[in-house]
Order: structure tokens, then sequence, then C-alpha cells
């Protein structure tokens, strides 16, 4: 199923205008705060009636401004996860979960119960209540309530918001899970770059109302003039093997990547976000450097930014990887487009939040 979006709205000082369609696994609204994330969902939720557009899944028309249909909340068929859960406090989990089933239709198919308790291991919270449950144990929950009343689209709005890092890391893998096994599209708003880089499938950068892009979230996070200071990379990987002195050695494309070491089999495929600033480059291979991660690459744009800052993209295997340099630095080096060069990477610039299991496998490397 694919979800297709076709909104503009007017607010007092704010117009939206966005077009995009969201296929099958998570579907990203990323952007700053103001930019009409919300927003779209409200209206996808059917709890904001656009001043004109079309919202529908497939064949099954949600909005219509054109027909003048506009279909109420309760029967969109939506599995919807909030910030705070906003689970009944006065049931247990397993009721808040069989409650998502008054939502489905007779005649669709909903999920196993015992499924979706495993699948977001959940089994040992049912006959708890809400009160007594951690953040991210809410979450689960939530989630699970919403796949219960067979939706055929998830909308989730900041989901990961109001936890702190650990409960996020928690979580996380939860929306990996839910990406590659719901078989529904997940709309997913969301201001973390890491967290894109992360679960989503498909991005659309909202910038004023507007799309900045769409597209992978490699592709989407290397555009600095959709996401501007949160440029960063995506690269894809393989988990190599655990070593004895607390590292895991992840092998891209271009070579070794050591970092904390990760709960994850050898053999996994993972993708990881680097961010643009913590990129250095040297024309050669340093030597003498505590810095582990040293890559491979060859540049392949140059492009300058408003102030003093460059932005270099190298070639690294099949993945491309962005550095944030001095327009001083980047003449100093004398860099250009088709010259070999290495990237630096810091271990400790690649946090845990930052890597995640892939949708899709790659080839291995």
């Amino acid at each position: 199923m694919t979800l297709q979006v076709r909104l503009t709205h007017r607010f007092a000082g704010f117009d939206l205008d966005v077009a995009f369609d969201a296929p099958p696994g998570l579907t990203v609204l990323f952007g700053p705060s103001g930019s009409g994330k919300t927003t779209v969902v409200n209206a996808v939720a059917g709890l904001l009636r656009p001043d004109a557009g079309r919202i529908a899944v497939d064949d099954w028309v949600l909005t219509d401004s054109a027909l003048r249909r506009h279909l109420p909340p309760h029967r969109r068929r939506l599995g919807y996860v909030f910030q705070e859960g906003r689970l009944f406090p006065h049931l247990s989990v397993r009721q808040n979960l069989l409650y998502g089933r008054w939502f489905a239709p007779r005649d669709a198919t909903a999920p196993d119960l015992d499924r979706v308790v495993q699948m977001l291991g959940i089994g040992p919270l049912l006959a708890r209540r809400p009160g007594t449950l951690s953040g991210g144990e809410r979450s689960r929950v939530a989630i699970g309530r919403a796949l219960l009343a067979a939706p055929r689209l998830i909308l989730a709005d900041e989901p990961l918001a109001a936890l702190d890092e650990a409960r996020k890391a928690e979580i996380l893998p939860y929306f990996e899970r839910l990406r590659d096994e719901a078989g529904v599209p997940i709309l997913y708003v969301s201001h973390s770059s890491a967290e894109v880089a992360r679960l989503a499938t498909t991005v659309v950068a909202l910038r004023a109302g507007r799309i900045a892009a769409i597209g992978p979230p490699a592709q989407v996070l290397g555009d600095a003039g959709a996401v501007g200071a949160d440029t960063a990379s995506v690269l894809t990987a393989r988990v190599a093997g655990h070593d004895a002195d607390g590292l895991t050695r992840l092998q891209t494309g271009a070579g070794p990547v050591f970092v904390a070491r990760l709960d994850a089999p050898p053999g996994t495929h993972v993708r990881l976000r680097v961010g643009a600033r913590d990129v250095i480059l040297s024309r050669d291979r340093p030597q003498g450097l505590s810095a582990l991660n040293i890559l491979a690459g060859r540049i392949a744009a140059i492009t300058t930014e408003e102030g003093p800052n460059a932005q270099v993209v190298l070639t690294v295997g099949s993945d491309t990887l962005t550095a944030r340099l001095t327009r001083r630095s980047v003449a100093a080096m004398g860099l250009a487009p088709g010259q070999p060069c290495h990237a630096i990477l810091k271990t400790v610039a690649v946090a845990a939040g930052d890597i995640g299991a892939l949708h899709t496998v790659p080839p291995a490397t």
C-alpha cells in the first residue's frame, strides 16, 4: 500500500503546500519546528480539513476536496502513536492492547495478539498498569495497540521526543521491526537526523511549509540545502566481529570502522550515520594518529555554503561521505574533484543511536 498526499492549507502567517507519496516502509517527515510536519500528520489523521488536497491509501480516499470527501478520524483505519503513549491508566497492558481491536473492522485481518506481544517484547508487562511502566515500555504498548487495530496506515508523531537517551535506545529496535514487519506504510514525524538515518526508508524534508528534498536517507541527509547543519552521511556496513577490547568492527566498502560494542551478531547488516562535522580529511593516509577509522575515497564534489564553510563529498566504496570544512582549509589543501583523499572518523563520534538495522540487505562487502 502507498500513501498519497497532496495538500495546501493556509494559516495566519504560514502556508503549507506539499505533495508526496509514502511507499511501504517508514517515511519520515523531517524538519525544524514550524516546518509543517505535524500539520501534514493531522491532515492525514483527519484532525485537520485542508483548504485543498487529496489524501489516499491506494484507491481508498481519505480526503478529496474536489469531491468534498473527508472521512472522520474514527473511519480512517489509522494506528496513531503519540509522544506520550496515551494509554488508559485504569486498564492493564493486556486490556489496553485489546482496546485497539474495537476499531478493527469485522472483516479485517488483525495481527495475532501473541505475535504482537512477542514482536514488541511486552509479555512480562501484560498484567501491569501503565503507571508502573517506563517511558519505553509505554511506547511499546502504544505501538502494539495501534497494530491490533488492523490499520491501513500507522502515524507516529515524534514518538521518542519525550524519552531520554536510554529509553530511545530501548525503543528504536522495535520501530525497526515495525518498519520491516508491519506491512503497511508508516508516516513518522521527527526533527532528529539520527532517527532519520536509522529508521527511514524514505525521507520528506520540510522547510517553511514546502518540500525541500525527498528520497532515501543518504540522499536527503547529504543535501545541505535541505537539512542545513544536520548534514550527515549514511554508510552501509556488515558486523565483521567483536574484539576483546570492547569495540565492534564494521566492514564498509571502503574499509573497517570501529565503534563501541554493538549488541548484534557477526554478519548483521547495518547502516551508520556520520555527521559531516565529525569527518576530517587528509590528502595522504595519515600516520601516528589516535583515530582508528580511516577510509580511503575520492572527492566527488565540493560545494560552498554561505559563510566560511564548504561541503566536500567523497565516494567511499559504494557510499558517499560528506565532510564540512572551512573554505580556507579546502584552498590550503588544494582539494578538487577527482582527487584521492582519506576521511578520518573519530570512533566516539559514531554513537550507538547512529547505528541501525538495514531495511534491505545490501550486497556483501
